[in-house]
């Protein structure tokens, strides 16, 4: 015990070495003095949290973020690593890099450390794994906390502070509330996407977790089967790690040469990132000799209904297949999927409304949308 103040005492006297340390202190402008109290005031387990914090974090926070701050995010980082059973098994750089940072991508710095730790930790109580953990707080999270998926969102990069405040998110910002959720009870995560599916149907942003390795989840999209499932599974497996804009990326707060796209803020290269293409891409694709029929169904305000849709083949009716349309609180990209034979006419039925159409002789997709009440 003697020994371990005495340690303390050593760090607090001792200035900053670390060249990065003292950049980023030079660069704080007259924050200088909270970001020297933050490391003053942090334990000796905490210290090597802080400068990593300091040594990484983009210009704009070392101007703005103040020690309180600073030092609470840290503390409940540590403490949650000695208080979950998985804490102390997680690797110290997964630690410093993918639990302990208070943002994931350029979100408003909110506090959220704390409400979440309180909220999460008794949520997680008697999981022994970060996969059975994070598969907890997805099914259950978002409804305890009254969020859910909308194009009606402010932004798309939202923090946990503002979706809890509006209720609605883009998958972005749910993506930010699991990630932080998750942070909160020391399972590393992160956010991942891609600035635009290969099929150009669009971008998306889903988390990624570690236990023993990366695996995937979509947020507020808990698969009952586990983890490294979801409906983006075919569209990444298309993905391109060498073409920019059809590749897929991992957010960082460690620097890198490598950044992360926001496609809402193209232009902004200051968030680090990781091209993880390549455990993506292995997935299976479609069938040979098979096109991916995508229907969406609205309603006659154009708005998307949950409905079943029923395909048949036009011809003899012997290909009988059944899916359940997405509605307004799926993500926009979610949509119903066949895998159906190439070059056939197929029918499609929704409730009382019908559409023959024939399947792409050349394209893997293929979209249709049904009106209904028109």
């Amino acid at each position: 015990m003697i020994a371990r103040i005495v340690m303390h005492c050593l760090l607090l006297m001792a200035p900053a070495e670390n060249p990065e340390i003292l950049q980023a202190l030079a660069g704080a402008g007259e924050n200088r003095a909270e970001l020297e109290r933050a490391l003053r005031d942090s334990t000796a387990e905490e210290r090597p949290g802080m400068e990593f914090l300091l040594a990484n974090m983009p210009e704009g926070d070392r101007k703005t973020l103040k020690a309180d701050y600073l030092l609470e995010n840290t503390r409940l980082a540590y403490r949650a690593r000695w208080e979950t059973p998985w804490g102390k098994s997680i690797p110290e750089e997964l630690f410093l890099n993918d639990v302990l940072p208070y943002a994931h991508v350029d979100e408003s710095r909110d506090p959220w450390r704390r409400e979440f730790f309180d909220l999460c930790l008794p949520m997680v109580k008697g999981c022994k794994t970060p996969e059975e953990a994070t598969r907890k707080l997805n099914a259950e999270l978002f409804g305890k906390l009254k969020v859910k998926y909308s194009t009606k969102r402010r932004a798309p990069n939202q923090s946990a502070k503002e979706t809890l405040e509006t209720g609605v998110a883009s998958c972005t910002g749910l993506s930010i509330v699991l990630a932080d959720a998750c942070r909160a009870v020391c399972i590393p995560a992160r956010l991942a996407g891609t600035p635009l599916w290969a099929n150009k149907r669009g971008n998306h942003t889903w988390v990624e977790v570690w236990d023993k390795d990366w695996h995937f989840t979509g947020a507020c999209e808990q698969d009952p089967q586990g983890l490294d499932r979801g409906w983006f599974v075919g569209d990444a497996a298309q993905a391109r790690k060498d073409v920019f804009e059809h590749a897929i990326y991992a957010a960082s707060f460690k620097r890198s040469k490598v950044w992360f796209p926001m496609v809402w803020a193209m232009g902004n290269h200051q968030v680090p990132g990781e091209n993880v293409t390549d455990r993506y891409a292995k997935k299976p694709v479609a069938p040979a000799g098979t096109v991916r029929l995508l229907v969406r169904v609205v309603d006659a305000s154009g708005k998307r209904v949950a409905r079943p849709v029923n395909v048949t083949s036009a011809k003899d009716g012997t290909l009988k297949k059944q899916e359940t349309s997405r509605g307004e609180t799926n993500d926009l990209n979610d949509i119903a999927g066949f895998d159906l034979p190439r070059d056939t006419e197929v029918d499609i039925a929704v409730e009382g409304t019908r559409k023959t159409v024939r399947t792409s002789a050349v394209d893997k997709e293929q979209l249709v949308e049904i009106r209904l009440g028109v």
